[in-house]
C-alpha cells in the first residue's frame, strides 16, 4: 500500500495553557477531498499549518508522503512546501503587485522558467479560474470573489499535489461562495490533486467533500462521509451541522 499523502500520529499542540490539538490521528489519502469542521478555536487552521511545517507539534509526528516532517529544518521543508498550494482565508494577495505578478510570484521564487514561460502559465491558471485577461489589474480593483480566485490561481501555479484551503468561502455571498466551491471541485479533477479544506460553511463542506472530520476539544470526534455526518446521532456534530446552540450556551444570554 502507498503511504498516505498526509498523516498525523498522536499530534498534540498547546499555546501556553490552551490545548488546541490533543492526540490527533489523521490520514489523508491521495485524491481525497477532506473537509475539517469545528467551532472557532478548535484547531482547524492549526492543523493546516502543521501539514506544511508552519507549526511544529509539542508531541506526536507529522508525515508528508511517508516522510516525517515535524523535526526537519526549514531548508528541508522547502521542497515539501513546493508540493503544496495554500489558499489563505483573506486571500493574502500582495497589494503592491498586479494580478499577474501575484500569480507569477511562486514561479519566480521556485522555478527557473523564463518570462515567457511564466506569463503563459499565469494566463493558463487565470483562465482556469475564469479570470482571463486581468493580469494588469491591481488587487484593489477586484471584488472579494475575484481576489479568492486570483489567490487560487496563485496556489495552483506550481501544479501542487496537495491544496490546503483555509475558510475559502468566508466573506462571500452564497452565489460567489458556490463559484469557489465549484472551482475547488474543478481544480481537484483537472489537476488530480488532494484537497484539505477548513470551513464553517456546511453547505460548502457537503458539496466539496468526500470525507468530513470534526475537531472538538482538541480531538477528532467524527470522521465519515457527508451522508454519515448528516445522519449522525452525535449531538455535538448534529448541532454544529444545523447551527443550533445548546441550552448552556443559550442560558448564558439570559
Amino acid at each position: 500500500m502507498p503511504n498516505p499523502l498526509v498523516e498525523f500520529k498522536n499530534v498534540k499542540k498547546r499555546f501556553v495553557h490552551l490545548v488546541v490539538l490533543d492526540g490527533v490521528n489523521l490520514k489523508v489519502e491521495r485524491g481525497e477531498s477532506v473537509v475539517i469542521i469545528g467551532a472557532s478555536g478548535s484547531g482547524k487552521s492549526v492543523t493546516l499549518k502543521h501539514i506544511v511545517g508552519l507549526l511544529r507539534p509539542d508531541d506526536g509526528e507529522v508525515y508528508f508522503d511517508g516522510v516525517r516532517i515535524d523535526p526537519l529544518p526549514e531548508s528541508a521543508l522547502m521542497p515539501i512546501r513546493r508540493r503544496c498550494g495554500f489558499l489563505f482565508q483573506m486571500s493574502a494577495l500582495f497589494d503592491s503587485l498586479t494580478v499577474g505578478e501575484n500569480v507569477a510570484f511562486p514561479l519566480q521564487e521556485h522555478t527557473k522558467k523564463n518570462k515567457e514561460e511564466i506569463a503563459e502559465i499565469v494566463r493558463q491558471k487565470l483562465a482556469m479560474v475564469g479570470l482571463t485577461g486581468i493580469e494588469k489589474k491591481m488587487p484593489g480593483e477586484l471584488s472579494g470573489g475575484q481576489k479568492k480566485r486570483v489567490a487560487l490561481a496563485r496556489a495552483i501555479a506550481l501544479d501542487p499535489e496537495l491544496i490546503l484551503y483555509d475558510e475559502p468561502t468566508t466573506g462571500l455571498d452564497p452565489i460567489r461562495a458556490d463559484v469557489i466551491n465549484n472551482l475547488i471541485i474543478k481544480t481537484q479533477h483537472e489537476l488530480n490533486t488532494t484537497s484539505i479544506t477548513v470551513t464553517h460553511d456546511m453547505q460548502s463542506a457537503f458539496k466539496i467533500a468526500n470525507r468530513i472530520v470534526m475537531l472538538h476539544e482538541g480531538k477528532i470526534i467524527i470522521d465519515g462521509s457527508p451522508d454519515q455526518i448528516k445522519n449522525t446521532d452525535n449531538d455535538i456534530v448534529r448541532r454544529f451541522v444545523l447551527g443550533e446552540a445548546d441550552e448552556r450556551e443559550l442560558a448564558a444570554l439570559k
